[in-house]
């Protein structure tokens, strides 16, 4: 099986979404954030959104993606092998209830990887003004799925600087240690809509050979990226500029995950946070994460 490069820039179908403030307090809450620029609408410009949120926005789209790819040749049938593997947020703004948000796609890169192929996609949300709010580059790893090994991507594909931490020798300069109970997959699955059965159903997790139902991917981005706004950000999420992960392992409810942050980089504008996060068995659950912050 190979997916051919040709379908790089391949137009997705528009989608547009009106944002409410259940969904927006729902999601912080979803991940046990309790701060007030999620939750008090009594504060000086109102409520923000958690910056993870774009991954409710777009998951419409990526849930029924071979609904949204307007290429009637575009061989649908390699999507079912597909898993998160890589996230990638711009945030231009942080988004606000009552936004009533435009979302253009396109496949943004197909590329070569020892499990398959890394199949990505971009996705850029605007405002009724015309306004950038983020731009999302969601990766799934397309498992058995081969592809050229030269790979191909869109022109202006963005990149993170590079501090991969599986090179990483050193002390971290913190480590957070967080509990994962049993209800949070179910609680994120009911607060975000964002429905899989690997992450509620351990008959079904168990039918693919996963120990048990596992928190899903972007809850422990939201929760590591949570941690580092509160402790590096004195809790202000509107410094958030850019989130990067791969996500390279399972969390299973009821263990403990490992926050720790590799290294700070600060300069005159940006911040830079490089971390990851490890499960219960030391394997890292999220690799390569950066995390940039406006420096103010």
């Amino acid at each position: 099986m190979e997916l051919d490069l040709k379908y790089v820039g391949t137009i997705l179908k528009p989608h547009k979404t009106r944002v409410t403030w259940r969904q927006t307090t729902n999601y912080a809450a979803s991940i046990k954030d309790s701060n007030p620029y999620y939750f008090d609408d009594e504060q000086k410009g109102g409520l923000v959104a958690h910056p993870l949120f774009p991954v409710v926005v777009n998951w419409p789209i990526i849930e029924n993606i071979s609904e949204f790819i307007i290429d009637q040749n575009f061989p649908q049938h390699f999507l079912a092998r597909g898993v998160h593997y890589s996230e990638h947020i711009i945030v231009h703004r942080l988004i606000k209830p009552k936004d009533r948000l435009q979302i253009e796609g396109q496949i943004a890169a197909i590329k070569p990887h020892r499990a398959g192929s890394h199949f990505i996609g971009e996705f850029k949300a605007t405002d009724r003004k015309g306004y950038r709010v983020f731009t999302e580059y969601t990766g799934m790893m397309l498992r058995g799925v081969k592809c050229s090994p030269e790979g191909a991507e869109i022109s202006n594909l963005p990149t993170m600087p590079s501090y991969l931490d599986n090179k990483w020798q050193g002390k971290p300069e913190w480590v957070e240690n967080i509990f994962i109970d049993q209800c949070l997959p179910y609680v994120y699955d009911g607060c975000t809509n964002i429905v899989f059965p690997i992450h509620t159903s351990p008959k079904f997790a168990h039918s693919v050979k996963l120990p048990g139902n596992i928190l899903q991917g972007t809850a422990t981005l939201a929760i590591a990226v949570s941690s580092i706004i509160n402790r590096e950000s004195g809790g202000n999420p509107s410094n958030v500029k850019e989130i990067y992960c791969q996500f390279t392992g399972m969390v299973l409810p009821g263990t403990e995950i490992k926050l720790q942050v590799l290294k700070k980089i600060v300069n005159e504008n940006e911040i830079t946070i490089y971390f990851n996060v490890v499960n219960h068995i030391e394997k890292k659950a999220i690799s390569n994460g950066v995390l940039k912050l406006n420096n103010v």
